[in-house]
C-alpha cells in the first residue's frame, strides 16, 4: 500500500491531467465552432432555410458544412451535442480546486495577513464567490443591457475588474488569482449546461412535434457562445499563473488580473475579424503587447506573501513543528533549499522564490512540509539538478520528519 503522500499527490495529477485533456477539447470545439460560425458564406446554391456554408480541407479530405439558424427540414436522428468536454472541464476544475486549496485551505487558500479565518469559512466565502459571479452574469444577460452587445461587456468587465480586487482582500496571491480563473470558467460552463443546451434542445423537441422553433433560441445561445469566446483566453492565463509568482504575489496583481481580460479580448478581436474575412487588424497585436509590458512591469511593485507565510503557522503545521525530526529537518532544509527560496535569493540567476514559496524560517518550513518531503524527500526533484547537494540520509529525514507529523 503506498503511503498517502504519494497516493495523494498521484490523485492530484490524474485530474490535473484530466483537467488539461477536457481543457483541450473544449477550447479546440469552442474556437473552431466560432472561426467556423464567421467564415460561412451565402451562395446560391444554399439549400432552404439554410444560412450559409464552408468548405473545408483536412487530414486528406473535404468537408462541405452547411449551418441553420434553426433547423433544416429534415433533422436526422443522429446529432453531435458538443457538451461533455464543458461539463467535465468544470467538474475537473472543482476536482482539482478541493484537492489542493480545499484540503490544504491553511497553506494555499488562506493568508491570515490578509483575512484570519477558518478554513470551513474561507471555503465557503470561495464557493459562494463563484456562484454570486453566475448569478450576476446570467442576470445581466436576461437584463435590458443584454440588448446591448458593448454595453454589457463594459458591465461585465467592471464586475470582473471589482472581483479581482476582492479576491486579494479575501485570499493569498496565488489563490485570488486562481479564482478569477474559475470564476470566469464557471460562467462559460454555466452558460453551456443552463443556456445553450438546453435551448438547442427545446428546438429539437420543437422539430420533432412538427412546431417551428422560435428563432430567439439561437440568437440567445450564439451571444453566450460568443462571451464564451472572449472570456477563454484570460481562464487560460489564470490557470497558469499558479507557477508564476511575478503574476500573482504583487500587490497590483489585481490590477493584472483586470488587463489580462483586455489581453484576451483584442487577441480574440484579430482572430474573430480574420475568420470573418473582415480585415486584418494588426493594431490588436500592438495592443496585446502594451498591455503585456504594462503587466510585466506591475509585476516588479511591491511583493505579498504567498501563503499564510512566515509570521503565521496554519493550523495543520503544528504537529510539523513538535515533531522529533523538526529541528534537524529545518537545518536540512534551511541550508539545502533556503538560498532560492528565501525573499531575496543569493543563488546566481534567480531572482523570485520558486512559486513565491519562502523556506527560511521555522514556521514557512512547517507549513510547506508536505511539499517538501514531496519535491525533497520522495522525490529528487528539489533542489534542481541537486545543486546544493543534498544527500540520501537529509531526503530519508525528510520523510520521516513528514510521517511523524503527519501521523502515517
Amino acid at each position: 500500500m503506498p503511503d498517502y503522500a504519494i497516493a495523494y499527490e498521484w490523485l492530484m495529477f490524474a485530474v490535473r491531467w484530466l483537467h488539461v485533456i477536457t481543457a483541450i477539447a473544449w477550447i479546440g470545439s469552442s474556437f473552431y465552432f466560432i472561426a467556423l460560425d464567421l467564415g460561412l458564406r451565402k451562395t446560391p446554391s444554399l439549400p432552404p432555410l439554410a444560412h450559409g456554408e464552408e468548405w473545408q480541407v483536412h487530414g486528406g479530405g473535404f468537408y462541405h458544412i452547411q449551418k441553420y439558424l434553426v433547423a433544416p427540414e429534415f433533422l436526422p436522428e443522429h446529432l453531435t451535442w458538443f457538451k461533455w468536454e464543458s461539463y467535465w472541464t468544470w467538474l475537473s476544475g472543482v476536482m482539482l480546486m478541493a484537492l489542493i486549496y480545499y484540503v490544504g485551505a491553511d497553506i494555499y487558500l488562506i493568508d491570515r495577513n490578509v483575512l484570519d479565518v477558518p478554513a470551513w469559512q474561507a471555503i465557503l466565502l470561495s464557493l459562494g464567490s463563484i456562484v454570486l459571479g453566475w448569478v450576476l452574469y446570467d442576470s445581466l444577460c436576461k437584463s435590458p443591457i443584454g440588448e446591448s452587445t458593448t454595453g454589457l461587456m463594459l458591465v461585465l468587465f467592471a464586475i470582473l475588474v471589482a472581483m479581482s480586487w476582492g479576491y486579494t482582500q479575501l485570499f493569498t496571491g496565488r489563490a485570488a488569482m486562481l479564482h478569477m480563473g474559475a470564476f470566469t470558467a464557471t460562467i462559460m460552463a454555466a452558460n453551456v449546461a443552463m443556456i445553450i443546451i438546453p435551448n438547442q434542445k427545446v428546438v429539437v423537441g420543437d422539430l420533432k412535434a412538427g412546431k417551428v422553433p422560435d428563432a430567439k433560441y439561437g440568437k440567445i445561445a450564439k451571444q453566450r457562445s460568443l462571451h464564451n469566446n472572449y472570456l477563454t483566453l484570460p481562464v487560460i492565463f489564470f490557470m497558469l499563473s499558479s507557477h508564476y509568482p511575478l503574476a500573482f504575489a504583487t500587490q497590483w496583481n489585481w490590477i493584472i488580473a483586470s488587463l489580462i481580460f483586455l489581453v484576451g479580448v483584442v487577441i480574440r478581436h484579430y482572430f474573430n475579424t480574420r475568420h470573418a474575412r473582415k480585415g486584418n487588424p494588426h493594431w490588436t497585436w500592438a495592443v496585446a503587447v502594451i498591455l503585456f509590458i504594462t503587466i510585466a512591469w506591475l509585476s516588479t511593485g511591491p511583493k505579498i506573501a504567498g501563503s499564510a507565510g512566515e509570521e503565521v503557522a496554519s493550523r495543520a503545521a503544528e504537529p510539523f513543528l513538535s515533531a522529533e525530526h523538526f529541528a534537524a529537518a529545518s537545518l536540512t532544509v534551511q541550508t539545502r533549499c533556503a538560498m532560492c527560496h528565501t525573499a531575496e535569493p543569493v543563488w546566481p540567476g534567480v531572482f523570485e522564490a520558486p512559486k513565491n514559496v519562502i523556506l527560511d524560517n521555522d514556521i514557512a518550513i512547517a507549513n510547506h512540509a508536505r511539499d517538501i518531503a514531496m519535491q525533497a524527500g520522495y522525490a529528487h526533484a528539489m533542489p534542481p539538478g541537486n545543486a546544493t547537494e543534498m544527500t540520501d540520509e537529509e531526503r530519508a529525514l525528510l520523510v520521516a520528519w513528514f510521517r511523524e507529523g503527519s501521523g502515517q
